[in-house]
């Protein structure tokens, strides 16, 4: 019994006041062991069966008093260590021995303590602290899952718009008459022309650079193209309507298979898009318009140069008049539709954008095209383009070579504007000699100019049943162009060539300037950026 907890007093041995003061109890501690081995070391070994702590979670503890031990149970369990299921577990977080903010999680023997998500437990301290890690990896977490949805996302648009694309040019392929030019190719292998697919025409004009732009006009746009390491004319027509759309591939099967030396060979298209887009063979030294009224034409270049160009276009247009099947009508001819190659010689260009001609009367144009100065009064009248409206184009190049002088002024009188109206008034008046250019006068004889103005005359007729055909132009530029060179001994020679090689070569010509032939080397009047593909 501890002393400090009990304190007799001699009334307790005659009085009931022990019994009444503390209900006859007094508190009493007992000190024992268990005394027939000497230590818990000696005990455990159970030499004689006698060994006490028989629960599994029980512990031997030696006395502190004297020999022998006692038994506890283990920490984490409570009850009686003497008996076999004596000491049974302790549930810990009745006692709250985790943080406030902190949850406890009890478990046989022990218990741990956890927080909540975004905080960690530290044992230590015995507190939850903000658990950066986690909130960097979360952060991190949620900004990658961002990331792949807005990627998902993106590619997935991408994919969709990229399906919606192929169908629309699958589309415009089908309208623009593709499956037709398709098997026509196959069943036709000889056929020289190409379908282009857009990426092709993009990679080879880098994306229709403006630094690529050959030329523009009414009708479209043109520009310098590179596929295969060969230079290509590209052309991206303006709107067409629903016509041409349904006879674009039917057109273009016709144009394909024009091959002659005067014409701009159509290379191809591309029918992926609303308006098709025309591939041809580039020609590199400008237009007949440079070479009359370019930055450089103060080096007059010679009439026989002029005239030879002027019946090599007639002899292109010329087949594409009487020898195309079937017919096609230019409906724009002018000088700067004039090509000229290496050689100088004369292609005629643009004629991807021309019409068939007319199956019947009631079949006309519906919206005008060609370049004012240049339109047959006729068919402004009546809206029907035929075989003479390019014939009336072409007197107008006539006047050009003979008078040096623009189609059409935006300066000046009604009569003096046009060039046609002055030419013919004066011929009315018979005074070719106020519309000549003048070192033409001094170059040619005056009978040769005044056939040359008298066809033009006959191509500028009002009505255009009364102008010749272009064959007829063309065989009368030939007779002209044997009447320019003299002596006439040349033309005899001429005659000979001809009737030995069957025709005329133009690999050979040269362009003379002042009357002399004018090399490679020498500075020649053409910018090779010129507007010559587009109308």
């Amino acid at each position: 019994m501890e002393a400090a907890e009990f304190k007799f007093d001699v009334s307790y041995i005659n009085t009931t006041k022990f019994n009444d003061t503390n209900a006859g109890r007094a508190p009493v501690v007992y000190d024992w062991a268990i005394r027939d081995v000497v230590r818990c070391d000696v005990a455990r070994r159970n030499k004689t069966g006698t060994y006490a702590c028989l629960s599994s979670n029980s512990k031997c503890v030696d006395s502190t008093n004297d020999q022998g031990y006692m038994c506890n149970c283990t920490h984490g369990y409570e009850g009686n260590p003497y008996l076999q299921d004596g000491c049974t577990d302790v549930n810990e977080c009745n006692y709250n021995p985790c943080p406030s903010d902190g949850f406890c999680h009890n478990i046989i023997g022990e218990h741990w303590c956890s927080c909540r998500v975004g905080k960690r437990y530290v044992k230590q301290s015995n507190t939850c602290n903000p658990d950066t890690g986690f909130i960097i990896g979360v952060t991190m977490g949620l900004f990658g899952l961002m990331v792949f949805i807005v990627i998902t996302i993106f590619w997935g648009q991408l994919i969709i718009q990229k399906r919606k694309l192929n169908k629309v040019k699958q589309e415009y392929f089908r309208q623009h008459g593709g499956l037709l030019l398709f098997d026509r190719m196959k069943s036709d292998k000889g056929l020289a022309f190409t379908v282009y697919s857009l990426a092709e025409l993009i990679h080879a004009t880098d994306n229709f650079d403006n630094s690529r732009i050959l030329g523009k006009g009414g009708h479209g746009t043109v520009y310098k193209g590179i596929i295969k390491n060969m230079p290509i004319a590209v052309k991206r027509c303006a709107l067409v309507d629903d016509r041409q759309k349904k006879e674009f591939g039917q057109e273009m099967l016709i144009l394909s298979q024009i091959n002659h030396k005067n014409i701009v060979k159509l290379l191809g298209c591309c029918l992926e898009v609303e308006v098709p887009i025309l591939v041809y063979e580039f020609v590199p030294h400008g237009t007949l318009f440079e070479l009359i009224h370019g930055k450089n034409h103060a080096l007059q270049i010679s009439f026989n140069t002029l005239l030879r160009i002027a019946h090599e276009a007639a002899e292109g247009l010329c087949f594409l008049h009487s020898y195309a099947s079937p017919p096609i009508i230019h409906g724009d001819v002018k000088t700067s539709n004039i090509l000229l190659d290496d050689n100088y010689m004369a292609k005629v260009s643009d004629f991807g954008a021309s019409i068939l001609a007319p199956s019947d009367k009631e079949q006309f144009v519906t919206m005008v095209q060609g370049t004012c100065g240049y339109l047959d009064p006729e068919y402004m009248q009546t809206c029907q383009l035929t075989e003479k409206s390019d014939v009336y184009s072409f007197g107008v190049i006539l006047l050009e070579i003979l008078t040096g002088q623009l189609p059409l002024k935006l300066k000046g009188s009604e009569t003096q504007r046009s060039l046609s109206s002055i030419f013919l008034s004066a011929m009315k008046e018979n005074n070719l000699d106020a519309v000549l250019v003048s070192h033409v006068k001094g170059e040619e004889s005056m009978e040769l100019l005044r056939g040359l103005a008298d066809l033009a005359k006959k191509c500028l007729d009002m009505c255009g049943d009364n102008r010749p055909f272009m064959k007829e132009v063309a065989d009368e530029l030939n007779r002209l162009r044997k009447l320019s060179m003299h002596p006439w001994v040349r033309i005899d020679l001429e005659m000979d060539a001809e009737s030995l090689l069957g025709g005329e070569s133009t690999s050979g010509y040269e362009i003379e300037l002042n009357g002399y032939p004018m090399g490679e080397s020498e500075n020649q009047p053409i910018n090779p950026r010129s507007s010559y593909y587009a109308r």
